[in-house]
């Protein structure tokens, strides 16, 4: 573990670099091009979070990354989908190759969608083996399974190597107001996902859109969130991301999302 991921920080997800790591642009960067990036803009923390050429790398290949990381002075943490014990222990040990102390996941993946009980049986089995390396699980907010469901077995479990990754965007596809799930989140949360969000009318004016907004302009209460989080007293990251659509062409989706990405740090760092 760096010394970078020990106390607050403010930290870019892969998904900060979504299209210009997907297949969708010419020349896709790679995460070492993406960790150079990161450095570049005078950040320290990267989260490689579901990005799916992670699972087929070998294990030189990830100490690649990992030196890439180290030289660049950069703290990895690490973030995948689903909760299937053999998953959860590949991501471990890929953990502990890239040195993350935190592993982000949700419950639901392709074919698993645990109940509660099912999901408590799950962490209290594999938790002390996280335990045991240092690394913790948060799982995220998200529309797909209630957070009054998360924290229920959050509470069962009552580990401190488990708890949440707040983002109050993803639950508002499931009518649950940010709000109410920051306050309810607020006493588990491990890891901040930081992104905008805002409505739009469609063309026509018949429905809405949900989408991405640049920090600072949507629907993302920030400073009521951090409030109730205390993201700096707590020594809890703060990860960014973005909800961008693309756009017209690619060089002006690759310019937005790198706008946004520069616009998201501004903001957090007036903070």
């Amino acid at each position: 573990m760096s010394a970078a991921s020990s106390t607050a920080t403010i930290g870019l997800s892969s998904y900060a670099f979504f299209w210009q790591l997907s297949g969708q642009v010419s020349e896709p960067l790679t995460i070492h091009q993406a960790l150079e990036r990161t450095a570049a803009l005078d950040v320290d923390l990267f989260q490689i979070c579901d990005y799916e050429p992670l699972e087929s790398m070998s294990d030189a290949e990830l100490r690649e990354v990992r030196a890439t990381a180290d030289a660049l002075g950069i703290g990895l943490e690490l973030g995948t989908k689903g909760i299937r014990p053999k998953h959860l222990r590949k991501f471990l040990r890929i953990a502990g190759i890239l040195g993350s102390p935190l592993l982000r996941t949700m419950f639901n993946s392709a074919g698993h969608a645990p109940s509660a009980d099912e999901a408590t049986a799950i962490f209290a089995e594999v938790l002390p083996e996280f335990e045991a390396a240092g690394v913790k699980i948060a799982v995220e907010t998200y529309e797909q399974v209630p957070t009054a469901r998360i924290l229920d077995v959050i509470r069962r479990v009552g580990s401190p190597y488990l708890g949440i990754c707040s983002d109050p965007a993803n639950t508002v596809a499931a009518l649950e107001l940010p709000r109410e799930v920051i306050d309810a989140v607020a006493p588990y949360v491990l890891n901040m996902h930081i992104k905008d969000f805002a409505f739009s009318r469609k063309e026509g004016w018949v429905g809405f859109t949900y989408s991405g907004a640049p920090l600072g302009e949507g629907l993302l209460d920030y400073d009521y969130m951090a409030g109730k989080l205390q993201p700096k007293e707590r020594n809890i990251n703060q990860i960014i991301e973005h909800w961008l659509p693309w756009q017209d062409s690619e060089e002006e989706t690759i310019r937005l999302e790198n706008q946004w990405t520069q616009q998201s740090l501004d903001f957090l760092r007036s903070k």
